[in-house]
């Protein structure tokens, strides 16, 4: 049992068959054809799950995805079905769901991930400083860390096993993971998705610098956008007002979990440290006020 001011680590749903824990959610089955997906309050580091969930993180990550799945529905479906979490389990079992949960459709989950970047960082920018590329995109010579490209760019990576970190893939890679239409297809939307949402944040003060989704395919073979759309843990969000290239800007993720992670005696293994209630309070913080500046603005 959970209230709005008590961090949910992990569900405890006994109504709906338990299908999977995964890094942050929780899958139920609900029939045979949709799920109930719990957004968790846990996070991850260094592909480790914290003892120590963050307040209201999924309840972010939630209400975002709603604002983004709907602001996007007219470039591609998405997976959600309108069905209210509260309903589909007991009553008991409802503070667990309220505000942090949606019933989906159970669709074919494509083994790609789909990142655009718009920013070189990150990732891309150790691979460009090696190579001068990108998931086999040759970029122009001399760009600085943080510096926009002059277009996004479409980066897939594979889909890694739990604990391991994805790899990024060249597009002929994802083309024969899943096809070259459908490769063809999940870029171009993917590239749609990212430019209309990096408009609609730089309205609010706000840069994405790059963005991962994912997709899947329904019974018919059609595109569908699924899991979550452009949170703070699917995305690298920077404050505008203090941008600047040739650094690592300011994120509105869990950056300063992972500063602080750097500072401790850990091996980047199982089990990690608990988090102290001020690096708590503060990532929490940080979590809401990304989405307080781009769906209250």
């Amino acid at each position: 049992m959970t209230d709005n001011d008590t961090p949910l680590f992990e569900t405890d749903i006994k109504s709906l068959k338990f299908l999977h824990r995964g890094k942050v959610r929780d899958l139920y089955a609900v029939g045979e054809d949709k799920l109930l997906v719990v957004q968790t309050d846990r996070l991850s580091a260094f592909d480790v799950i914290l003892p120590t969930p963050i307040p209201g993180k999924g309840r972010v990550l939630t209400e975002l995805s709603l604002y983004w799945f709907g602001k996007l529905a007219h470039v591609i479906p998405n997976h959600l079905t309108g069905i209210a979490p509260e309903s589909v389990v007991t009553g008991a079992e409802r503070a667990q769901v309220a505000g942090r949960a949606m019933v989906v459709r159970k669709l074919k989950p494509l083994l790609i991930e789909a990142v655009v970047r718009g920013y070189i960082i990150g990732s891309g920018w150790n691979d460009y400083r090696k190579t001068g590329a990108v998931c086999g995109i040759r970029l122009p010579a001399g760009l600085k860390q943080a510096e926009k490209l002059p277009r996004p760019i479409f980066t897939p990576a594979s889909k890694a096993p739990a604990g391991q970190h994805d790899e990024n893939i060249t597009f002929a890679e994802a083309e024969k993971t899943v096809g070259a239409d459908l490769a063809a297809k999940v870029r171009d939307v993917s590239i749609r998705l990212y430019a209309e949402a990096a408009d609609h944040a730089a309205t609010r003060g706000i840069i994405i610098a790059d963005t991962k989704f994912e997709f899947g395919t329904d019974g018919a073979g059609n595109l569908v956008l699924i899991d979550e759309a452009l949170t703070p843990d699917s995305s690298r969000f920077w404050p505008a007002a203090e941008y600047r290239t040739g650094i690592s800007p300011p994120s509105f993720d869990k950056q300063i979990v992972r500063d602080w992670l750097e500072t401790q005696p850990w091996d980047k293994k199982p089990p990690a440290p608990a988090l102290p209630d001020d690096v708590l309070r503060k990532t929490s913080e940080r979590y809401r006020e990304v989405m307080r500046l781009l769906v209250e603005a």
